[in-house]
């Protein structure tokens, strides 16, 4: 399945870029992920949890930086991965990339995600609601995240490394089914409203 998402930071693009790549920083704003282990500079071990419905899944897996290109501000990542009760495996493939935005820069994904398993079944018609979601809370914790850095630097930090962020909570739940129901309700009155204006 491909799907994509965007969100807009009110940053220049050099300095946004620098930051994405800290992995250690940012790893902590994806909801329910924990970085376990930095083997180099392009690869890394971590888990995922996460909640569909009555179901609790849990990924431990690997992120390898396949492709980076620091003048374009592009980077593809292939994170993989199996659930660790037994439920399935993920393979996805993220191509991530900024572009010069009013007042800002844009973060485009496009991420060509496949799931095997009880996992695939669980989660059918639910990834576009669940990417949505992953990637709302993870733009709302990179901004809160740099403007903490910011407030530091202008209060005359000292120069050291601020703290990183704390770790996101896994999505999931009822909060998660509600919010895939009211994007659905949306999408279809959006379709129907296209449809009786053309």
């Amino acid at each position: 399945m491909l799907i994509e998402n965007e969100f807009r930071v009110p940053a220049p693009a050099d300095r946004l870029w620098e930051y994405l790549l800290d992995v250690q920083r940012i790893a902590p704003c994806v909801p329910g992920a924990e970085l376990t282990e930095v083997v180099d500079d392009r690869t890394f071990k971590g888990r995922v949890a996460m909640k569909l419905g009555p179901v609790s899944l849990s990924f431990a897996g690997t992120v390898t930086v396949q492709e980076r290109d620091d003048a374009a501000h592009r980077v593809v990542l292939h994170a993989k991965g199996l659930e660790q009760k037994g439920k399935g495996a993920a393979n996805v493939f993220l191509t991530a990339w900024l572009e010069p935005a009013e007042g800002g820069t844009t973060v485009a994904m496009r991420s060509d995600i496949t799931l095997t398993g009880m996992v695939a079944q669980v989660s059918r018609g639910l990834l576009p609601d669940v990417s949505a979601k992953l990637t709302q809370r993870f733009a709302d914790c990179l901004l809160e995240s740099m403007s903490g850095l910011d407030a530091g630097a202008q209060a005359g930090g000292t120069g050291t490394a601020a703290p990183a962020p704390p770790r996101q909570r896994a999505i999931g739940g009822i909060r998660l089914g509600l919010y895939a129901v009211a994007r659905s309700i949306g999408r279809f009155f959006r379709r129907l409203f296209g449809r009786g204006s053309a």
